[in-house]
């Protein structure tokens, strides 16, 4: 695996393997890499000739109260995880070469609709510097297919909806969330958690299965299902932010007709925030 820093070598070795006829994969990360990010190097290996993943902490995307500055940097064990996986070329570019002119005059892509409310609300302009970021290293890449995580079902339904109205010649991915034995999903901010907190952390995913099987039994009083859940959620030590059932395809707000539905949940447990989410087709319990 060689890893560059620069724009002109990333681009230099993706021609190499394309002249040699090979597909390009492409998994965009912060660093701080779990198995999570493995499975999506993975995939990518699985489904491509030629991995690139990329290490960027992006400062487009981080609130002026956010953990930017303590977010971990981790290159060398993240360099050996993504040899592991299956890693061709890793992109480590520092702020001021995908930033040259700063970023106070950079060029910005909003996607509408679905970056509206959930973490859209609770971190604004986040979705909007993913959105920025994702299009440049896009840019930068050119890959076939880019693999993302589930996990974060929101930021998958903004990159799905920028590749369609930007018209990228590019498939996106989803990858199912990886979880530990007892269920929380591998984030790199479960590393915040102190041990009692982890040891509560579970119980937001199990809220999240709770709903839905109230729903899958026949349950549409979807208020009263969040009400319930978020009570479970603040007597483990959680300060909900938020927990919506919506639609899964267009992320609306559901209704008792929707077939297709996924729960999102976000909150703190100490001074971290963690995020989950349930998708659930009931066409297939009928």
């Amino acid at each position: 695996m060689n890893t560059v820093k620069t724009i002109r070598e990333l681009r230099a070795a993706v021609a190499q393997a394309r002249a040699e006829g090979k597909q390009i994969g492409f998994v965009p990360t912060m660093g701080n890499l779990h198995a999570g990010h493995a499975a999506l190097v993975e995939k990518a290996a699985q489904r491509a000739d030629f991995v690139v993943a990329s290490i960027f902490v992006n400062p487009l995307q981080f609130g002026p109260n956010e953990d930017l500055d303590k977010y971990p940097r981790t290159l060398a064990a993240d360099q050996q995880k993504l040899l592991e996986a299956g890693c061709h070329l890793l992109f480590t570019p520092d702020v001021e070469e995908m930033y040259p002119n700063g970023m106070a005059g950079q060029t910005r892509i909003s996607v509408p609709g679905v970056s509206e409310g959930l973490c859209g609300a609770s971190r604004p302009g986040h979705f909007e510097g993913v959105a920025t970021v994702v299009t440049k290293l896009f840019n930068m890449v050119q890959p076939d297919l880019a693999i993302f995580g589930q996990k974060d079902f929101q930021q998958l339904a903004v990159i799905r909806a920028l590749v369609r109205d930007l018209n990228m010649p590019i498939q996106i991915i989803g990858e199912p969330t990886v979880r530990a034995e007892d269920g929380l999903a591998l984030s790199s901010r479960n590393g915040y958690l102190s041990a009692e907190q982890r040891s509560a952390a579970p119980v937001l995913y199990r809220s999240l299965q709770e709903i839905a099987s109230a729903i899958r039994a026949g349950e549409r009083d979807f208020a009263r299902l969040v009400n319930a859940a978020q009570q479970q959620q603040v007597a483990a030590g959680f300060r909900p932010d938020y927990l919506e059932i919506r639609e899964s395809n267009s992320l609306r707000p559901a209704t008792p007709e929707d077939r297709h539905l996924v729960i999102l949940v976000a909150a703190f447990i100490g001074n971290t925030r963690l995020i989950d989410n349930l998708a659930l087709d009931l066409e297939a319990t009928r």
